[in-house]
């Protein structure tokens, strides 16, 4: 395989990395109990999800 002849400037290499941050993840709310859920889930604080009752949650102690 054919190796490179010059490196890659400091320039380019971070050009190139631009993309690879990381991005944070959308956070709805919950009907219920307004806490903070991920889209598209049963809630973990309440188990509510489409304003049913799906998941069993356990009290904390």
């Amino acid at each position: 395989m054919p190796n490179p002849k010059r490196r890659h400037s400091t320039r380019r290499t971070a050009n190139r990395r631009a993309h690879d941050f990381l991005t944070a993840t959308g956070v709805s709310e919950c009907p219920n109990c307004h806490e903070k859920k991920l889209p598209h889930r049963a809630c973990p604080k309440c188990g509510v999800y489409k304003q049913r009752q799906v998941v069993e949650v356990k009290e904390a102690k």
